[in-house]
């Protein structure tokens, strides 16, 4: 990703300075829209995930009898949902070109509703109130890591291969730990994750507002509507896998 400098750092004047200043406009117009799709995603993703844990629990994680006792156990219903927002990730990634700017709307309610729905056994395995905390403190950490992306003339393009490598070795080492079952391997696969999310969410700020000016000097983005939909689900993914590992760090698990 070649790097756009800010065309604030230049002295302008007349239709330079009007250019330059339509620009900036345009850049925080289309960034507000970027985050009020993440944010309404992250809205729908966790009323549906409570709203599943609350009024369709036994649908998705019918009670079973267990040498413990009568315990909840995911249903098929719950595997389906595990899986389904790869599958609309999967849509959304490959029909870039392909989906028009209704559908891929349309699709990113779907993904968010999917995940919240994928979502809902944190409510059985971690308590309301360390869930509510976790949330505030990946509020906080993705926002500066957001906002230091925007502002920063640092080039962050050079550590988003580093960045990609780190995610493939905790895809690998999540897929191994399935099977070894190791608590230090998935300590060390929530610890790396943080900072690898952490550094993503700087990252992919800064990509999404290069590649906005970048575009803004030949002639605008195309289709920004369907554009800043794609740019909101990089962000959402990034804040939720934050936010999941930094629960399975220090969130309060249920004594039940």
């Amino acid at each position: 990703m070649a790097f756009t400098p800010d065309y604030r750092s230049y002295p302008a004047t007349g239709g330079a300075a009007s250019s330059a200043a339509a620009v900036d406009a345009g850049l925080r117009s289309y960034m507000l829209n970027v985050y009020n799709w993440m944010a309404s995603g992250l809205l729908l993703t966790g009323i549906v995930a409570y709203g599943c844990s609350t009024y369709l629990l036994d649908v998705f994680y019918p009670l079973v009898a267990t040498p413990r006792g009568m315990m909840h156990q995911p249903g098929g219903l719950a595997y389906i949902s595990m899986f389904a927002p790869l599958a609309f990730v999967m849509v959304l990634s490959f029909g870039v070109n392909k989906l028009s700017a209704t559908a891929a709307k349309a699709i990113f309610w779907a993904f968010a509703a999917a995940m919240g729905a994928s979502m809902m056994n944190i409510f059985l395995v971690y308590t309301g109130q360390s869930i509510v905390r976790v949330f505030f403190i990946t509020s906080g950490t993705f926002a500066a890591m957001s906002i230091w992306g925007y502002v920063t003339r640092t080039d962050l393009s050079r550590m988003g291969s580093f960045l990609m490598m780190g995610l493939i070795g905790i895809v690998i080492a999540g897929l191994v730990n399935m099977f070894v079952g190791s608590s230090a391997l998935q300590f060390a696969i929530s610890v790396i994750g943080v900072l690898v999310f952490t550094g993503l969410t700087a990252y992919d700020t800064q990509r999404i507002k290069a590649t906005y000016l970048q575009t803004a000097s030949y002639g605008g983005i195309q289709d920004g509507g369907k554009r800043s939909v794609y740019d909101a689900l990089s962000l959402y993914l990034n804040f939720i896998n934050l936010f999941m590992l930094i629960l399975q760090l220090t969130g309060d698990r249920r004594s039940n």
